[in-house]
């Protein structure tokens, strides 16, 4: 059981991470354009997120991918990047279902990348006797503060479109704009 919850624990704080806020942002990127009446939808989304992010974990653990970390610590702020790119065409996504298979393939994928920049520090953390319960226990982490996450910014959106009377488009464009910034700025960084 202590096993269990250390690895839910280590898996919530990745994503809550003050210093790195990667998955955040990506995460953020992902939920701003729904609403409430569409949670399902974007937790499948979140979730698909999460198996991506696992896979990785589990490839890297036990194949020991040779990729390289600068690559992949470049890669990570040029998914977010990407990932604003929706919020500054809005009336391009009218109907979510028409682009959910990309939308699916590309957060499955974007998990991956995301997972990989984790995956050599966490194969030196988990125990070889408890390979699946560490691995379990920290996806469910994962998804739970990706949850969180996701529920702060519906629920910061519906108080800034519905009290303060700011039209959507402009408050995806606006947030997508800050994301973006802090994007490239993590690019430069890294490059």
């Amino acid at each position: 059981m202590e096993t269990l919850w250390f690895y839910l624990e280590l898996g919530f704080w990745h994503v809550i991470d003050w210093e790195g806020l990667d998955h955040f942002y990506f995460i953020s990127t992902l939920a701003l354009p729904f609403a409430f009446r569409q949670f399902r939808t974007l937790l499948w989304w979140v979730t698909l997120f999460t198996i991506g992010h696992t896979l990785s974990l589990i490839g890297n653990f036990y194949l020991d991918i040779p990729v390289s970390s600068y690559w992949i610590e470049l890669l990570i702020p040029f998914t977010i990047a990407l990932n604003t790119f929706g919020l500054f065409f809005t009336s391009q996504k009218k109907n979510y279902a028409t682009y959910s298979f990309f939308y699916s393939i590309i957060t499955v994928v974007f998990g991956i990348i995301h997972g990989l920049g984790f995956g050599r520090y966490f194969k030196m953390l988990i125990p070889e006797d408890q390979v699946s319960l560490s691995l379990f226990s920290f996806a469910l982490g994962v998804e739970g503060a990706q949850v969180v996450i996701v529920i702060g910014v519906l629920l910061l959106s519906y108080l800034v479109l519905y009290f303060l009377k700011i039209p959507k488009n402009r408050w995806e464009q606006f947030t997508g704009a800050l994301i973006l910034i802090q994007a490239l700025i993590m690019i430069s960084d890294r490059i």
